[in-house]
């Protein structure tokens, strides 16, 4: 168990990342979550139509997920190396 449960974590914080950007892809579509909860594919399939005059209510939920991904994967890295024994050594 030891042994696996770094690749575990780092594994678990990259398709959490993965999993966020399939489900506001999917509800950029259409095709995710209601309509009545809010989600950021929502979000920025609703802000298309106004591009051109307000950018910014597409931008900045289409911002949120690249954050909250980025976010998980920058933590997924910096789990990888700090549970990793031949580092921790060093």
């Amino acid at each position: 168990f030891p042994n696996v449960l770094n690749s575990v974590v780092v594994l678990l914080t990259l398709q959490l990342g993965f999993v966020i950007t399939l489900e506001a892809t999917l509800s950029f579509l259409s095709a995710g979550v209601p309509p009545p909860t809010p989600t950021w594919g929502q979000m920025v399939a609703g802000g298309r139509a106004y591009v051109d005059t307000a950018w910014w209510v597409s931008f900045f939920p289409g911002m949120a997920v690249a954050l909250v991904v980025l976010s998980f994967n920058l933590l997924g890295d910096w789990l990888r190396d700090h549970l990793d024994p031949k580092l921790r050594q060093l």
